[in-house]
Parts: C-alpha cells; sequence; structure tokens
C-alpha cells in the first residue's frame, strides 16, 4: 500500500485560496436576530422596579419557555443556520450539512459596518453589513457575539487582496 505523502505549504496552517476553500472562522446567529427575540430584548433591559425586582427581570421570567422554543427553533435540522468566513469568503450556510445559501467574495466589499437593531444588545448580537461603497453586498443577522467575527472578516479581507494586488504586480512586470 502505497501512502500519500502531506502537500508541502510555505507557511503551516496556511491555505492559499486557489487550491481549496477554507474555513477560518464560524459565527452563529442569535435569537437577536429574529423579531421576537429584539421583542424580547427590549422588554428584558427595562430596569424600572426596585431593589433586585425590576420589570426586565421578572419578563424574563415569564417569557423563559418562549425563549427557549425560539432558541430550539432556530436549532431545528431544516433551520439551522451558520456564518463562516473562509479564505475565499464570507458565506451564509443552511441546514446541517451547511450548504452555502448566500456569500459575498473578499474582493466584493471594502468595509464590514456593525448595526445593532433595538433589543439586539441584551443578547450581544447585531447585524453585520458588508458594503461596496455605498452598495449593501451582505447582510448577516443577529450575528452572536458580532465585533470579533467582524474583525476576523477585515483581517482576512486584507490578506486575501494583499496578496491579488502582489500577484497581479507581479504577473504584470514579467
Amino acid at each position: 500500500m502505497k501512502t500519500q505523502e502531506p502537500e508541502l505549504q510555505s507557511i503551516a496552517g496556511v491555505t492559499p485560496p486557489d487550491t481549496a476553500e477554507v474555513p477560518v472562522m464560524t459565527a452563529w446567529p442569535s435569537v437577536g436576530g429574529t423579531g421576537l427575540g429584539q421583542f424580547l430584548g427590549r422588554i428584558y433591559r427595562i430596569q424600572t422596579g426596585f431593589g433586585i425586582i425590576r420589570v426586565g427581570r421578572l419578563a424574563l421570567l415569564m417569557t423563559m419557555p418562549i425563549g427557549l422554543m425560539l432558541y430550539l427553533s432556530m436549532r431545528l435540522p431544516w433551520a439551522i443556520c451558520r456564518f463562516q468566513i473562509t479564505n475565499r469568503r464570507v458565506t451564509v450556510n443552511k441546514g446541517v450539512r451547511a450548504a452555502v445559501e448566500r456569500f459575498v467574495e473578499l474582493d466584493r466589499f471594502d468595509t464590514v459596518e456593525l448595526v445593532v437593531q433595538p433589543g439586539q444588545e441584551w443578547f450581544d448580537c447585531g447585524d453585520l453589513v458588508f458594503r461596496n461603497g455605498a452598495v449593501e453586498t451582505l447582510r448577516l443577522p443577529g450575528v452572536s457575539r458580532p465585533e470579533p467575527f467582524r474583525r476576523v472578516c477585515l483581517e482576512v479581507r486584507q490578506s486575501y487582496v494583499g496578496v491579488q494586488e502582489a500577484l497581479e504586480q507581479s504577473s504584470g512586470a514579467a
């Protein structure tokens, strides 16, 4: 039986985009990305009350079954969604097998804006809006802990675009 030698890489763990598409980071949507979740988040942040008894805390106790059902409904096999940054693009994946539903290539956006809708701050989530100039190219609703994902998207994009520019300059010089 012949063993296959591993492919040599110039930098360990780094796969060029033209070789294979490799995930860099995955983020999951929060219940704060739904209308019902945002409504609950707005109620939960109400601080009116006295001592440790607050309207928001009482509402949380009363609506716990609703929040649990909302969370579980997002984890059903046909409803599972995840957001992924790869070495080629940012994708919205649906289903258990993670089929790509929407995507934007790394060179098709220049900024990533974080938009926190009312009620989302309670869940520590927000919408990430990818823009190419003034044009919105992709929106990821309700990304859980969005700032680290946003930062990674920009860093991976910067690396990708930098390498593409370097390759264009080196092929143009020859």
